[in-house]
């Protein structure tokens, strides 16, 4: 239920925004513009605007998907702490490295759906992951080459796309779990891990 909610109060401000451009301006992730704390509610807020429709269809595909497992496991309100916060953490390291950039702008739940779908790797890391829907690997596999191509495009620095909250979003993630919830603290992931076969 929870993450049927996010999923319409995202649409709604995104579809909203996609016809207000002074709405979008006010909501995205603008660290040049951040500087006193009464803008820093954009580290929450951009997680609710996106660029289009194609960029928020697959956000919210993404999330009503791994949103919903995750919240079976874990309760619909654990989800959402780590939904929000994951979205919150994963535009800091973007704030600190453009405050100085007033060309720098960011938006999307990206953050936030990659800290959900990472914790959901944490918790199962051998379940399949269906790329397309057609090409399932395992996703403990899944995440490793993830990891390596969002680092590598983040180090990159080019285009619109911010790797930057895909990494420290898909990090959290895994944290969130590992070290808040799970009574211990990662080794239950690594019982998984080695229970391979």
């Amino acid at each position: 239920m929870l993450t049927f909610l996010v999923i319409v109060l995202t649409a709604l401000i995104s579809i909203l925004a996609f016809n207000n451009e002074k709405l979008k301006q006010r909501l995205l992730l603008y660290p040049a513009g951040m500087q006193q704390p009464g803008q820093w509610y954009r580290l929450l807020t951009a997680g609710f605007v996106h660029a289009d429709y194609m960029h928020l269809l697959f956000n919210m595909i993404t999330f009503y998907f791994f949103g919903g497992i995750v919240a079976q496991l874990l309760g619909g309100e654990r989800m959402l702490l780590l939904y929000l916060t994951g979205i919150v953490v994963s535009c800091l390291p973007s704030m600190i490295k453009h405050r100085q950039n007033p060309a720098y702008r960011s938006l999307g739940a990206s953050g936030g759906v990659a800290a959900v779908v990472f914790a959901m790797i944490y918790m199962a890391p051998w379940d399949k992951l269906y790329i397309f829907f057609a090409i399932g690997i395992p996703s403990i596999v899944f995440a490793v080459l993830y990891l390596v191509y969002t680092g590598y495009m983040a180090k990159q620095g080019r285009g619109v796309v911010n790797h930057d909250a895909h990494l420290w979003g898909a990090l959290f993630g895994w944290v969130y779990v590992a070290i808040f919830l799970d009574p211990q603290h990662g080794l239950s992931f690594i019982k998984n891990i080695l229970n391979w076969y």
